[in-house]
């Protein structure tokens, strides 16, 4: 399996390669030079598995040129360990039709331990005890997934920025509670488009001296290992026989464009439905060609208050047939204007696939205390988000079609929202209660990347 880069100016990489990469060096993504695909066999197969075995088989072609698959399969058995749940992403059913994909049983209570600490473990495997710099942005779920994965490695100096007071007091925590010495926080004065945008900035052009990679989305890494639950789910739902939609909260694209994969790879999706806050880029993009710019909106759903998302140019590059030089003219227009036109074909081709539904403040408020109410369930507002699109385009699906919500994050870690809702405060896990009390250290900066490039620069000096 080779990766190149969307923008088509960077050398072709092995998994390994691109994997400390992160980003290319042109500036744009890698992604994989073919998708592999899996047969309806291959896919049957997979009922019955462990989550780890099932992530063995499917991560298996897009890795095999960096390590044997018997030691990717002990490594993810490994991995999935520290998980809470014995299926590490429990599917809980709702109605019948409607399904939570809990995807928040991992050491910090939301989807991205799923893929980050696998990272973690792929950083060290690949590193051979030399150094490395990640530097990473996050709207705040990242950063202390992140932070869990690689605290305490002597080798790897973690840097992540923060949108300082736009993250929740646990979301921000976790990530400032950490004291391990190779862990540096940044809260910027701005939004989380302000800390991608330096993040970006200086993976492309990285101190002198010093090697720098990502464990955001825009490490394809990261977003592989998010492409296993999409299988585990739906053969537990009569996969590859019966045809499965899931509903996914996105801001960034990334957890969406792994299921795009999944499909690709052979997967029988039915739909993708992105559900987007009032932050609706992604809607608007789907909904009606218009990718453009807009100002970040605060929400309750903050992981998702996102005007730019980094992995739609994933997609866009397979929309314009992966033609390199057409997607970074686009690119570089939307850099430039804050404004893309999807064409028509693009956009038809992505309708095949994708729905969008954007839900406001009002609806996702209700839906968490509908869901309570009905179900005495207590879910995220991320969630909710994803749960009320799914049941808004519900009837355009073909009658009987599962629908799998992906529950991206433990209420515990939104309580005011959560209790604004239902008037339920949500018990945050045990092992979780020193967050509450526990010394925090973080830097707060402005939003511009000289200051922070020179805080990179300091912490390896």
């Amino acid at each position: 399996m080779r990766y190149v880069s969307t923008r088509g100016r960077a050398p072709e990489l092995g998994f390994a390669q691109a994997t400390l990469a992160g980003l290319a060096d042109d500036g744009g993504l890698y992604v994989p030079a073919d998708y592999p695909r899996l047969s309806e066999a291959e896919i049957a197969a997979l009922a019955g598995l462990s989550y780890a075995e099932t992530a063995a088989r499917v991560l298996g072609p897009f890795v095999d040129d960096a390590m044997p698959r018997a030691e990717l399969a002990a490594m993810l058995v490994e991995t999935y360990a520290v998980f809470d749940h014995p299926d590490v992403t429990p599917l809980r059913s709702l109605d019948g039709q409607h399904h939570l994909l809990e995807l928040f049983h991992g050491p910090t209570l939301a989807f991205k331990d799923v893929a980050l600490q696998l990272l973690g473990r792929l950083f060290a495997r690949f590193l051979e005890g030399r150094p490395l710099t990640i530097l990473g942005a996050t709207s705040g779920d990242t950063g202390s997934a992140a932070i869990a994965a690689l605290a305490h490695q002597p080798t790897i100096t973690t840097i992540m920025l923060h949108p300082r007071g736009r993250t929740s007091d646990i979301q921000r925590r976790q990530m400032t509670t950490v004291l391990s010495p190779n862990i540096h926080n940044i809260a910027v004065e701005g939004d989380f488009d302000d800390c991608q945008r330096i993040v970006k900035a200086i993976l492309g052009a990285p101190p002198a001296g010093l090697r720098l990679s990502a464990v955001n989305s825009i490490n394809w890494a990261r977003l592989a290992a998010q492409i296993v639950y999409y299988f585990h789910a739906a053969v537990r739902l009569g996969a590859p026989r019966t045809r499965v939609a899931f509903s996914v909260p996105t801001g960034n694209f990334g957890d969406v464009f792994a299921g795009y994969v999944a499909a690709r790879m052979g997967l029988p999706i039915e739909r993708l439905i992105v559900a987007t806050n009032a932050n609706d880029i992604l809607h608007r993009a789907l909904s009606a060609g218009d990718y453009s710019r807009a100002q970040v909106q605060p929400t309750t759903s903050p992981s998702m208050d996102i005007q730019v998302s980094s992995n739609f140019e994933r997609l866009l590059f397979d929309l314009l047939d992966r033609d390199p030089a057409r997607l970074a003219g686009a690119m570089a227009g939307f850099d430039a204007s804050g404004h893309l036109d999807l064409p028509a074909e693009a956009l038809a081709s992505a309708r095949a696939l994708f729905a969008s539904a954007r839900v406001d403040e009002a609806e996702t408020g209700a839906t968490m205390a509908d869901t309570y109410a009905r179900h005495g369930l207590l879910i995220d507002p991320h969630t909710a988000v994803g749960l009320a699109a799914a049941r808004r385009l519900q009837p355009t699906l073909p009658p009987g079609t599962p629908i799998v919500t992906l529950a991206t994050a433990h209420p515990a870690k939104f309580p005011d929202a959560v209790r604004a809702a239902t008037g339920v405060t949500p018990e945050l896990p045990a092992r979780l209660a020193r967050l509450l009390t526990g010394e925090e250290r973080y830097s707060v900066m402005p939003a511009g990347e000289a200051v922070v490039r020179e805080f990179v620069g300091n912490c390896m000096a």
